[in-house]
């Protein structure tokens, strides 16, 4: 089984040599995308060797194949269709991030239960009221839920989600959800990402805490 932290590092990779190709990069070594990513080597090379890929002798990796071959285990190069609860400022701008469809997620459908904002067209993405998620996942085959809500409503939301069919959750609230062992549930919460950095702030610097 694929180790998490590993699973973690390879997008890093797929950045790195998605700029080699870019660049015209034929061949890279696990030494120079270490060198290039700051890592250590031998881990790089471990981490790549899950992926369908070989590097030859003296040479490394051919650029192109590796970026083709990271794509595909990542699952970035099929289309995976998602609903999203909660269009406010977070919710429209993960709506509005065209980068997301590039590494496959597809925000078909958003929610929400302000009168003012159903029925309206946020980057070409239809919002509906959450009572009808159950109908317009099912019609848009959207395996993935995308939760944007307040903290308080985060829970009701996932049940709301998990009710109609996702097999998915990116949890983008501070609440630990609770779900069935065969939800996937991703949590990226922006707040304990800001805590971990104003700490580390205050640790290197001990004179801002006074």
């Amino acid at each position: 089984m694929l180790p998490e932290p590993t699973l973690s590092r390879l997008p890093w990779y797929l950045a790195y040599v998605s700029l080699l190709k870019v660049r015209r990069v034929a061949y890279v070594s696990s030494t120079a995308i270490a060198r290039g990513i700051h890592l250590d080597a031998s881990m790089v090379a471990k981490d790549l060797s899950f992926v369908n890929v070989r590097g030859k002798t003296r040479i490394g990796y051919e650029v192109v194949e590796l970026e083709r071959e990271l794509r595909n285990f990542l699952g970035f190069d099929r289309q995976h269709n998602a609903v999203i609860a909660g269009v406010g400022s977070l919710g429209a701008a993960l709506i509005a991030d065209s980068g997301l469809q590039r590494y496959g997620l597809d925000i078909v459908a958003g929610f929400d239960v302000e009168r003012s904002i159903i029925g309206t067209i946020i980057s070409g993405v239809p919002v509906f009221d959450i009572t009808q998620v159950a109908e317009v996942r099912a019609d848009m085959q959207a395996e993935i839920g995308v939760i944007a809500v307040p903290v308080e409503q985060a829970q009701a939301v996932a049940d709301t989600l998990i009710d109609a069919g996702v097999s998915a959750l990116w949890n983008f609230t501070p609440c630990r959800l609770l779900a069935p062992e065969n939800i996937v549930i991703q949590n990226t919460s922006i707040y304990a990402h800001l805590a971990v950095m104003y700490n580390r702030i205050n640790a290197n610097n001990p004179d801002l805490t006074r």
